[in-house]
C-alpha cells in the first residue's frame, strides 16, 4: 500500500469511527498500552484456563474484542518490545533483533510519532528493553518520562491526549517459591503442557507463576479505575498483552506457540463492539500501525504491521491466513567465547507450524557446559525448579524425552500439526508422507521473509552474531 492510500485510510478509519474533528487533539482517543513480561497464552481466564484468575483481562475482552491468535515478532524481551515499538519484524532492526541491546533512533516509534503530533507520552517499570537506548541515538528513553500512572493522570495536560506503556516486571522471574500454593491457587488442577512430567513440583513452580499472572491483571485494574475516576475511560483504547511466553523449558525464546503465543485484549468504549472474539492472525507489530490509525496520523511506510482496525470492524475476519516470527540471540549461550545465537525463523498457519534452524549444529537452548553467559548451562532457558526437574531426566531413559524436547540439539526443519498436536511435540517433518507440505511452507516462508527484507535470505549483510550483548 502506498503512503498516500494508507494515509486516506487512515483518515477515512478515524472519522467513521468519530474519533477526529479537524486538528482538535481532545477529539483523539487515549491509549494505555498494558503490557506484561513473560506472560503468554492461553493463561488468562479468557481463553478457558480455569486456574488462574485474571478479572481484568476477562473484563477487556467482554467489554471490547479478544484475539485467540495473537503472536510476538520475537520470543525474547528487547526484540519483541522493539518490534512493537517500531511496528516491524524484528529481523530488520538490525542490533535490535536480540536481547540486551539498542534500537537505532532512525526506525519509526509509534510513541514519537504520537508525541509530534501532541500526545502526551509516558511509562511505567518496565517497557522498552532491556538494553541500552543511548547507544542507538536516543537522548532519552524510546517511552517517555517513567513515573506511576496516578502521577502521570495528574500531572498531564488534559487539553490533550495521551500514551502511556503501563509495564511490569511480573511474572518475569525469579519467583517466591510455594507463593502461588499459599495464595491458595489449586496447583492439582494445572495442565501441564505434553513437553513435561506432571509432577507437583512442576505445577507448584506453574502455579508460583500464576501468582504474578494474578498481581498483573490487579494492577492492570487498578489503572482502569484510575481512568473511571478521570472520566477517561471511554475515550481510552486500552490494550493488555504480554511480550512473549512463560519463562519455563521450552516456552520463553522458542518458536512454539508456548514462546510465541500471548494473551490480547483490546477496549475502546463505544467504538468497539463488545465481546468479539477475533480468530484472524494477529502480530504484535500490528500494534503500532494500530494506534497511529486512531490518531489519525499516517502510518510510515517502513512499518510492516497492518491496522487492526479492519479486523475490529469485521469488514475482514480472517485477514491474514498465517503470522511470521523467528528468533536471533537471546542470551550468548554457545561456548565461550562465542557471542553466536540460534537463529530460526517459523511459519504458522491455522493448522501447521514450521519452523526453519537455520544453524542446527549449535544448541537451541545453550550448551550443555561452558556457555559465554554467566549461567553457563542451557543458559537460554531461565533457572527454575520446572527447568531443574528436566534436567535430572537426562539420565533416565524412560523420562528422557522430556530433556530431548526441552534442551536436546534439533533438526534443520520441524512441521507440526497444530490440530491434532497443540503443545507441538512431535515432528513431522521428516515423515515421507508431509514432504510436499514441507516444500510448500517453506517456499511461503522464505518468499515472505525475502520480501520483507531479512538479512539472512537477502543479499544483505548477517551481522546478528557479531552485535554486542549490553550487560
Amino acid at each position: 500500500m502506498s503512503r498516500i492510500n494508507r494515509f486516506l485510510s487512515c483518515l477515512i478509519t478515524c472519522l467513521v469511527l468519530g474519533e477526529l474533528a479537524g486538528d482538535d487533539l481532545k477529539s483523539r482517543p487515549n491509549i494505555l498500552f498494558c503490557m506484561a513480561d513473560d506472560w503468554g497464552w492461553p493463561h488468562a481466564g479468557a481463553y478457558g484456563d480455569r486456574v488462574v484468575k485474571t478479572p481484568t483481562f476477562n473484563r477487556l475482552a467482554k467489554e471490547g474484542a479478544l484475539f485467540e491468535r495473537a503472536f510476538v515478532s520475537s520470543p525474547s524481551c528487547t526484540p519483541s518490545r522493539n518490534a512493537i515499538l517500531t511496528g516491524q519484524y524484528f529481523y530488520r532492526l538490525e542490533q535490535g533483533a536480540s536481547l540486551r541491546s539498542t534500537l537505532d533512533r532512525s526506525y519509526p516509534n509509534f510513541l514519537y510519532l504520537l508525541r509530534d503530533k501532541g500526545y502526551e507520552i509516558g511509562h511505567w517499570r518496565k517497557a522498552w528493553g532491556p538494553g541500552n537506548f543511548a547507544t542507538g541515538g536516543y537522548k532519552e528513553h524510546p517511552c517517555g518520562p517513567q513515573g506511576t500512572f496516578e502521577n502521570f493522570l495528574l500531572k498531564r495536560n488534559r487539553e490533550k491526549p495521551f500514551c502511556f506503556w503501563f509495564g511490569t516486571s511480573d511474572p518475569h522471574r525469579s519467583y517466591k517459591k510455594g507463593s502461588g500454593v499459599k495464595k491458595g491457587i489449586k496447583a492439582e488442577h494445572i495442565q501441564v503442557p505434553a513437553f513435561y512430567p506432571n509432577t507437583e513440583e512442576i505445577r507448584s513452580d506453574i502455579a508460583d507463576y500464576y501468582f504474578e499472572v494474578e498481581r498483573w491483571d490487579s494492577d492492570v485494574g487498578k489503572a482502569l479505575e484510575l481512568l473511571r475516576e478521570k472520566g477517561e475511560l471511554e475515550n481510552t483504547i486500552v490494550v493488555m498483552t504480554g511480550d512473549h511466553g512463560m519463562p519455563f523449558p521450552r516456552c520463553k525464546a522458542n518458536l512454539y506457540d508456548w514462546g510465541t503465543r500471548v494473551p490480547l485484549a483490546l477496549r475502546w468504549g463505544k467504538q468497539v463492539v463488545p465481546g468479539k472474539r477475533l480468530s484472524g492472525f494477529v502480530s504484535l507489530t500490528d500494534l503500532a500501525p494500530t494506534f497511529l490509525e486512531a490518531a489519525g496520523i499516517e502510518i510510515p511506510q517502513e512499518m510492516t504491521g497492518q491496522s487492526l482496525f479492519p479486523l475490529l470492524r469485521q469488514e475482514n475476519e480472517q485477514d491474514r491466513n498465517f503470522v511470521v516470527y523467528g528468533r536471533e540471540r537471546h542470551t550468548p549461550a554457545q561456548k565461550k567465547p562465542s557471542n553466536d545465537g540460534y537463529p530460526a525463523r517459523a511459519l504458522r498457519t491455522d493448522q501447521w507450524l514450521l519452523v526453519l534452524n537455520l544453524m542446527p549444529n549449535r544448541w537451541p537452548v545453550g550448551v550443555p557446559k561452558g556457555a559465554t553467559h554467566p549461567m553457563n548451562v542451557f543458559s537460554d532457558c531461565d533457572a527454575s525448579p520446572t527447568k531443574s526437574a528436566i534436567l535430572r531426566l537426562q539420565y533416565e531413559p524412560k523420562k528422557k524425552k522430556y530433556f530431548d524436547l526441552c534442551f536436546g540439539k534439533r533438526p534443520a526443519v520441524e512441521l507440526y500439526d497444530c490440530k491434532k498436536d497443540p503443545d507441538q511435540v512431535h515432528n513431522l517433518a521428516y515423515d515421507p508422507h508431509y514432504k510436499k507440505r514441507v516444500e510448500k511452507l517453506s517456499e511461503k516462508l522464505v518468499t515472505y521473509l525475502q520480501s520483507t527484507g531479512d538479512p539472512r535470505f537477502t543479499d544483505k549483510p548477517v551481522l546478528f552474531d557479531e552485535y554486542p550483548y549490553k550487560k
